[in-house]
């Protein structure tokens, strides 16, 4: 029975010595995927993650590592306290037309899982991206919306008149 009790608890204890704190134990990102949408060749642009640690102790964030070299990042370098939110930034440099998935690698003090965060968008020559921004321009400035105030009636004779009133908003579109 002595031996029993003894190798239960010792596996018991090996499986809590071994556990492993995984990435969504301590940090849970606003969104994993960024997508940058349209960028214009050769104008670098940057997407910003945002990480809050939802540990109970503070959140050191080791690296951010791009998987290539057309991206670079930066990355809140302090302590993250419990509940407070840290950053990453990642700048792709859009020297190449076409669309476009990229990866950084993401490792958290005290964490042997790493999280991978991507970055999505389309770079277009500056003939398409000129394009691509006159038409979106004119959907905008096509895009209006009208409404009528709602008409009452009122509860009592009385001598007043309502006077029905039309109006126009414009609403500004951006599309992706």
């Amino acid at each position: 029975m002595k031996r029993i009790l003894f190798s239960a608890l010792f596996s018991g204890m090996s499986v809590l010595l071994f556990a492993q704190t995984k990435a969504s134990d301590v940090a849970k990102f606003t969104t994993e995927t960024i997508d940058l949408g349209p960028i214009k060749q050769g104008n670098p642009t940057a997407g910003v993650f945002t990480v809050t640690n939802i540990g109970k102790t503070p959140l050191i964030i080791e690296q951010a590592n791009p998987t290539c070299g057309c991206t670079i990042s930066d990355y809140t370098k302090e302590p993250i306290a419990a509940g407070k939110t840290g950053t990453i930034k990642a700048t792709y440099n859009a020297a190449n037309a076409g669309t476009f998935t990229k990866h950084l690698t993401v490792k958290f003090a005290g964490v042997d899982e790493v999280k991978s965060i991507t970055l999505t968008g389309e770079v277009k020559t500056a003939d398409d991206y000129a394009k691509w921004e006159a038409e979106n321009a004119t959907k905008a400035k096509n895009a209006v919306v009208e409404t009528k105030k709602p008409t009452t009636k009122p509860t009592a004779p009385a001598k007043k008149t309502v006077k029905k009133v039309k109006t126009t908003k414009k609403v500004t579109a951006v599309a992706k």
